[in-house]
């Protein structure tokens, strides 16, 4: 949010934690300039235990896999954090365990003004209304804002006006979820600072300004969950997720070709493609038949038959994704431009896939504002993890206890009102 202090101070701290259904991943990142620019100093991942779906199903086993990733993360760092461990981290949370709603709040401004704190009297206002105990406000982004009528202001501080109306885009995560999300962390001696949707994050992570502003959508493919969020004019406007990802292509192959996991797995990623090409029909490949020793006689298949069972997966995954922005009614202004992140994104052929069955301009992501990212982890499947850092360094006036904890009332009455609300 321009023109508020939202930026850390320079040298401070930051650990992101990605807990997803195929991978956990931890980055620390220390700010290097009074700008909020930031570069990663430890790096850790694993594959992901006790997870399904985006939420814990095993709290044991998450746990040890957060240890892990943690205390990598914590020794590639350990020049520079001097034997201090890490305190707090920002963790991620699946799209499925969140809600995407919208807001309009108006306030008087009577002729003076526009202040910082009026605007955080307007997002105070917006998340009174979203207040409910199944569900924990995870963002509070002000989208558009009109001033005593008049649309298209992207900045009201230091405006005069009457009336300001501000229309605010809020996350809600599914409270169950985020207590074993918790739980999980805490028992790793750690405090979580603050949430963040996947596909939030790997929107900050991975795509360019103008792509915000004109308007763009990010597809997050990950293991077990598809994550999308649709941003304009620089803001997230709407988020949501479909319930199957990379894993659930692994286990058609699995099925389809009377293999193992682990090798539909291998199969996958060295000659899966989500779109056919002439030359599949043609080319032989060998698939280990389940159960049976390894040096049995070969099982040679055409590598159509496998594409043949990827591509329909792969399409229905895009057009869930396309039916849920048409009927949240975002699909008019979220442009032409689509964003594929996540690990399952790499799978050759999916950015022609995603033109065909979305037909918008396609383009691969991975993280691009992040400095210090070794090449092992700089790929699209790292995209939340380095994206969780940019929201922690540059956007906490979105979290909403932040807003809660500088919001000032500005009547008598309303600073009467927070006055016996602090202290009976």
């Amino acid at each position: 949010m321009t023109g508020s202090s939202n930026i850390k101070p320079k040298g401070s701290l930051l650990a992101a934690l990605d807990v997803g259904s195929s991978k956990i991943a931890c980055f620390i990142g220390r700010i290097i300039d009074d700008e909020g620019a930031f570069e990663v100093i430890g790096v850790g991942h694993r594959p992901s235990q006790g997870v399904k779906n985006g939420a814990v199903i095993d709290l044991d086993e998450a746990e040890a896999a957060i240890r892990h990733a943690v205390h990598s993360a914590e020794n590639m760092a350990a020049q520079v954090m001097k034997g201090y461990p890490l305190r707090e981290v920002i963790a991620n949370v699946s799209g499925l365990q969140a809600s995407s709603h919208g807001h309009s709040v108006d306030v008087q401004i009577n002729g003076h003004e526009i202040t910082d704190n009026d605007v955080r009297r307007a997002l105070a206002r917006a998340q009174e209304r979203e207040s409910s105990q199944d569900f924990e406000l995870l963002h509070t982004i002000p989208t558009f804002f009109r001033i005593d009528g008049q649309d298209g202001i992207t900045e009201p501080r230091g405006m005069f006006a009457e009336n300001m109306q501000v229309d605010v885009h809020l996350v809600a995560g599914d409270a169950p979820s985020l207590r074993n999300m918790a739980a999980c962390v805490e028992r790793s001696h750690l405090d979580i600072s603050a949430l963040c949707v996947s596909s939030y994050a790997s929107g900050l992570a991975a795509l360019v300004e103008d792509e915000m502003d004109l308007g763009c959508t990010v597809i997050d493919i990950g293991g077990g969950v598809t994550s999308f969020a649709v941003f304009h004019s620089g803001r997230m406007i709407y988020c949501d997720a479909v319930s199957l990802g990379g894993i659930n292509v692994t286990k058609d192959i699995a099925q389809g070709l009377t293999t193992s996991i682990v090798d539909a797995e291998r199969l996958k990623i060295l000659y899966g493609s989500a779109m056919a090409t002439q030359t599949d029909d043609s080319e032989l490949i060998d698939v280990p038949r389940l159960g049976e020793d390894e040096r049995s006689k070969p099982n040679h298949v055409p590598r159509a038959f496998l594409i043949g069972i990827i591509q329909p997966r792969m399409e229905e995954i895009l057009e869930l994704v396309r039916g849920k922005m048409n009927d949240s009614g975002v699909g008019k202004i979220a442009g032409r431009r689509v964003v594929f992140t996540g690990g399952a994104s790499q799978l050759p052929g999916i950015r022609e896939l995603g033109q065909h069955v979305l037909d918008k301009q396609v383009r691969l992501g991975k993280p691009i504002r992040t400095l210090g990212l070794p090449d092992a982890v700089s790929g699209p499947a790292f995209t939340t993890a380095a994206g969780l850092l940019s929201y922690a360094a540059e956007h906490s006036d979105e979290m909403p206890a932040e807003i809660m904890a500088q919001v000032r009332p500005e009547s008598v009455i309303e600073r009467a009102k927070l006055w016996l609300r602090e202290n009976w």
